[in-house]
């Protein structure tokens, strides 16, 4: 198999999006589980923003992830991990997401990062990167944000638990907590160089 490789994604990559939006779509299906649903629009301008992260095979696709920021950037989201079918059990999801995270503490090295998940694979990775549960209390109460659980099909737990917790776990990594600690991997400069424009 040719070598998958994981790149911050941009505006070329938009011709994707249709292809991960039903990736989510299936995945969610066969778990049984919520997402977030997401716009074509609003990945495409993740991905200009130097906001996502594409995994690709020679031109096909084989994984996704992107990041947000909230409550006046004082809190970043890891979202939308998706890893395609033909790609699995490759550690592609571990790659995709200590890129998104090294991406999300380069570029808002301050802000706390936090992932919603009911995956137990996330759960893992985001323990090896240092976040811990903690209660949706201790999230962001960006209304924002939690505006984006109204596509799942769980959010009526939301809602009868006055968003004090739901089927998700909530995962946080407060940088205070780990001061000087090094990313996961190294971002090219180019890529630096896009954001920091």
């Amino acid at each position: 198999m040719e070598e998958v490789k994981v790149m911050v994604a941009d505006a070329s990559h938009e011709k994707y999006v249709d292809t991960i939006l039903e990736t989510m779509a299936a995945a969610a299906k066969v778990r049984g589980t919520g997402i977030a649903k997401r716009t074509h629009e609003y990945l495409a301008t993740k991905m200009k923003e130097t906001k996502a992260v594409i995994a690709l095979c020679g031109d096909r696709f084989a994984g996704f992830s992107y990041i947000e920021t909230w409550g006046n950037k004082h809190y970043v989201t890891t979202s939308g991990l998706i890893v395609h079918p033909d790609f699995r059990g490759l550690g592609l999801s571990k790659r995709i997401k200590d890129t998104t995270f090294t991406l999300a503490r380069t570029r808002w090295p301050q802000a706390k990062i936090f992932s919603l998940t009911s995956g137990s694979a996330v759960m893992k990775m985001n323990t090896q990167l240092g976040y811990l549960p903690v209660t949706f209390a201790d999230l962001t109460d960006d209304e924002a944000f939690w505006r984006g659980c109204e596509g799942c099909i769980n959010v009526d737990v939301l809602k009868r638990t006055e968003r004090r917790y739901c089927i998700c776990t909530g995962m946080l990594y407060d940088p205070a907590d780990h001061p000087n600690e090094p990313t996961p991997i190294e971002l090219p400069l180019d890529v630096i160089k896009r954001f920091s424009n």
